[in-house]
């Protein structure tokens, strides 16, 4: 709702400034500073205007009612409860709310304030009240007419800025709530050449038209001495008009500067990695632009996806090579992965931690592929010099794993595989290092290790039961483990063992 009210906010407080400056700036200095008039027209004048001005309002904020109504409806209702039909009736009328502001403006905007006025001045000259000649309310029309259009010009630009934010979260609610986005079903367009042709004619031609009406007007008066101030007011006149078109044509500059700006800046995100596609509200040629863009995010995405897959199955291919030499650790390093990847789950990493620490953990063991046969599967206890030689393997595991030249994105999944041996009292190996030392991947990987080792089985020995298991890490903790990961992991399996009886 906090989006709506600032939209509605928006155009409101962009309706009255103009408003404003259109009626009360641009309008008196036409009338009061190029009309000769007494001071009780003055006055009469003066609730001429006024009455327009609230017949004006009145009409219009009825219109306006109607056209914000649709997307009111929105966001009067729940979340849970927005139909489709809805979201895509709201989501067209905020893309037509700039056409839809121009209308208000020419019709119950410029007639609102035209009609009375003209009826009222008829009116007070026919009774003497005015004495102006009859032929001045058609000069009025025309210039009421040229402020109107300006009015509108302005107003279009200023509303179809306000209105991205709008459409933004409109398309949200439908992506989210049913999957649709409205933006791709779109009819609407306005070409951003017949936008630009037609607002840059009217700005050039604007002030020219406005000054030879005044002029023709105050020309027209006979008395010369009226006519002694003539430059001072054509002066001002000319102030007046010539800031109302420079700001105009700032509205045309900044209507194409936003969204240039808006895909250089996506550009440059999609350069450093964050590629995500870009909400697509606008009805001119910047419609073709940003589809282009998004894709383009999409090819992007695509690929990355299939990249990742293939780097994955590569992941899995080579740990279980890596457990095929050896029939009974035959899926440790996968059981590894799996374990490591619910600690950290249970320790809230983020996505992309998880991701690496998986791939680590998969890969831990790689060194092995430089243990001689003998050693590696010998059934027997190790001789000090044979467990030397599998002590080295994580080392090697490292040095493999270097020697690929993987990117920069990879290389946090070395620390895993070379101190997943590591024990925080530092009589670890392969660097004996200690407490925070250890890299993080390594002593989490220690514990996920040490768990499926004793409980896996050996030609030599029976895998011990998981509680035996639980108990050994739990003593451990602190001297050989790190004590946050062996919490988070019994936690996690102790939760899940308690499902499965309930379940069994």
């Amino acid at each position: 709702m906090e989006i709506f009210q600032q939209f509605q906010r928006t155009i409101i407080k962009n309706y009255l400034l103009g408003s404003i400056i259109a009626v009360f700036g641009v309008g008196s200095v036409f009338i009061f500073q190029t009309l000769s008039l007494k001071e009780d027209e003055f006055i009469t004048m003066g609730g001429i205007i006024f009455v327009s001005i609230v017949t004006m309002f009145s009409f219009e904020f009825l219109v306006f009612q109607k056209h914000i109504r649709p997307i009111k409806d929105v966001y009067r209702k729940k979340n849970s409860t927005i139909e489709l039909e809805l979201l895509l009736t709201a989501y067209n009328q905020a893309e037509r709310f700039p056409l839809l502001t121009v209308k208000r403006i020419m019709f119950p905007h410029f007639l609102g304030l035209a009609l009375p006025s003209t009826l009222l001045t008829v009116s007070f000259i026919h009774g003497g009240s005015l004495s102006i000649p009859y032929s001045y309310i058609l000069y009025a029309w025309c210039g009421a007419f040229l402020v109107a259009i300006l009015h509108a010009l302005i107003e279009f630009f200023l509303t179809f800025k306000a209105c991205h934010q709008l459409q933004g979260d409109l398309i949200r609610k439908a992506i989210e709530k049913h999957g649709v986005n409205p933006s791709n079903q779109t009819t609407l367009f306005i070409s951003l050449k017949q936008k630009i042709l037609a607002a840059s004619l009217f700005l050039a031609l604007f002030p020219i038209l406005l000054f030879s009406l005044a002029s023709q007007i105050r020309l027209s008066i006979a008395d010369s001495s009226l006519l002694v101030d003539y430059w001072k007011w054509a002066g001002t006149l000319i102030f007046i008009i010539t800031v109302l078109a420079f700001y105009g044509a700032l509205l045309i500059f900044k209507s194409i500067e936003g969204p240039v700006m808006e895909l250089v800046n996506r550009f440059e995100k999609v350069e450093q990695g964050h590629v995500a596609p870009a909400i697509n509200t606008y009805t001119d040629e910047f419609s073709h632009l940003f589809s282009g863009f998004n894709h383009m995010v999409e090819a992007i995405n695509l690929r990355d996806h299939k990249n990742q897959q293939l780097l994955d199955q590569f992941f899995a291919v080579v740990a279980g090579t890596l457990d095929a030499r050896d029939p009974y650790t035959a899926g440790h390093s996968k059981r590894v992965a799996e374990y490591s990847v619910l600690i950290a789950k249970q320790c809230k990493w983020s996505l992309k931690d998880i991701d690496l620490l998986n791939k680590s953990a998969l890969l831990h063991d790689i060194g092995k592929i430089g243990v001689r046969d003998d050693v590696l599967l010998k059934e027997g206890k190790l001789t000090d010099e044979e467990f030397d030689q599998i002590k080295r393997h994580p080392v090697i595991g490292e040095e493999i794993v270097k020697g690929v030249q993987m990117t920069e994105e990879l290389l946090p999944i070395l620390p895993g595989i070379k101190h997943h041996h590591e024990r925080m009292d530092g009589f670890g190996y392969p660097d004996q290092l200690k407490g925070d030392e250890v890299p993080v991947f390594g002593r989490l990987i220690a514990v996920a290790d040490a768990f499926d080792a004793m409980t896996s089985d050996r030609p030599y020995r029976k895998g011990m039961p998981y509680e035996k298991a639980f108990s050994i890490l739990h003593e451990g903790k602190g001297t050989q483990w790190d004590k946050e990961f062996v919490d988070a992991f019994l936690k996690k399996m102790k939760m899940e063992t308690e499902v499965n009886k309930m379940t069994g």
